[in-house]
């Protein structure tokens, strides 16, 4: 992709700020959507799927996070590091496994319900801006929905064709349910999306810290959460063993040392080929 068309998706994720007259919020999420779209294109080609479909791919992993336009990274810190401390689910197939009276596409507003007084005495005021925060997690197919209305025109002048596959890629994570029926290839993308989104997260130093308060990125931790989801089948074996075999390789070793703010060690890299080809 031409680093002029990756620059102006990218901006996509910058919106006014609600309340602030004349501020930008930029996006959160660019330089993690950017590492995880390079690793996408390299595991879906390595995956032999063709250039022309490669090209449409890396857009949607681009803007894969693009219902979170708009983060405030304070405040979506402080929910959900709240939530998870109480194992309280954050990804909407997650809360219906728990909360199955739950109405489909109201997640949002059983968690507000549930817990907006206990977030209060917590300290985080539960206005419209933190209610904001919530639905860009337990939401996100109705704020991606909103966000991919709002930009339509953008993409249309910076020639991009956008496929309706493309939004149901970006979706499989929070919603597999919505791949039910498609073809194979489709849902193979969507798995490599989720597998190298999730690989790099765990690898993201400064997305550990704000998100999770997490104090440290460990390699061991990356591929353990990729063998769970492959165990509950959302991701498959040749996913899985592509993105491995890469990582073994050292193909994402200049990624990874992005994510973290420094370069891989020795030891590190011995230890991403060990945990790589660790499973087959």
């Amino acid at each position: 992709m031409p680093q002029a068309l990756a620059g102006a998706l990218l901006r996509l994720y910058d919106v006014p700020h609600p309340h602030r007259s004349g501020r930008l919020i930029r996006g959160y999420d660019r330089s993690h959507a950017l590492r995880t779209a390079r690793m996408c294109a390299a595991v879906a080609a390595g995956l032999g799927h063709p250039l022309v479909r490669l090209r449409q791919y890396q857009i949607a992993c681009l803007l894969h996070d693009l219902g979170r336009a708009g983060l405030d990274r304070k405040r979506f810190g402080a929910i959900w590091s709240w939530a998870r401390e109480r194992s309280i689910p954050t990804r909407p197939r997650e809360w219906r496994a728990v909360h199955p009276d739950t109405v489909y596409g109201r997640e949002t507003e059983a968690f507000l319900d549930r817990y907006a007084g206990e977030l209060e005495r917590a300290g985080i005021p539960m206005d419209q801006w933190s209610q904001a925060q919530v639905e860009m997690r337990l939401g996100y197919a109705r704020r991606l929905a909103r966000r991919l209305k709002e930009v339509k025109p953008e993409l249309a002048r910076l020639g991009v064709r956008w496929a309706p596959w493309m939004g149901r890629v970006m979706l499989y994570y929070y919603y597999p349910e919505k791949l039910a029926g498609a073809p194979s290839w489709v849902r193979q993308l969507a798995e490599v999306l989720v597998a190298c989104e999730q690989f790099e997260a765990y690898s993201n130093r400064q997305r550990g810290q704000d998100y999770y308060t997490r104090t440290r990125e460990t390699l061991a931790e990356a591929f353990a959460y990729l063998e769970k989801l492959r165990l509950e089948g959302i991701l498959s074996d040749p996913v899985v063993w592509t993105l491995r075999s890469l990582a073994a390789g050292g193909t994402f070793n200049r990624i990874l040392a992005e994510a973290r703010g420094r370069q891989l060690s020795v030891r590190e890299r011995r230890e991403l080929r060990r945990l790589a080809e660790g499973v087959a």
